[in-house]
């Protein structure tokens, strides 16, 4: 072998790589639905609570932390008493937003067809151990 294609330290540009990061910090259980809230226009906590059926009070308020830490909310605490806290999407949450919409239509024009796949890969391969495939 060659010396040249010996250097494991070269890596092939992976096009789906910036979406796989992404998608690892915004796309968790309950960020896409906090996001979904929040485009709206301001939210309140307990707003976001009520809104998002089965979230705890913690992963609600680690998720907003983490959507903010991301620029993808905006927390605004008003000078009030009880403060008033509320949060917004940020215009890259509301370009996010308009992609969710689309996988949205996407997933509900393919999901018939995904089902009708998936039962014919089933009926096909009924009975039969298969074995992983390598490359």
């Amino acid at each position: 072998m060659s010396r040249g294609h010996t250097d494991v330290t070269v890596q092939v540009e992976n096009p789906a790589c910036p979406v796989s990061e992404v998608l690892e910090r915004v796309a968790g259980k309950w960020a896409i639905g906090i996001l979904v809230a929040a485009a709206k226009g301001p939210v309140r906590f307990t707003e976001l609570e009520r809104t998002i059926e089965g979230i705890s009070r913690r992963m609600l308020t680690l998720n907003l932390r983490k959507l903010e830490r991301e620029g993808l909310l905006i927390r605004t605490v008003h000078p009030t008493v009880p403060p008033k806290v509320e949060y917004e999407c940020t215009e890259m949450a509301l370009e996010l937003y308009e992609t969710l919409l689309s996988l949205v239509g996407w997933a509900q024009r393919h999901s018939a067809d995904i089902a009708r796949a998936h039962a014919e890969y089933d009926a096909a391969h009924a009975g039969k151990e298969t074995a992983p495939t390598t490359a």
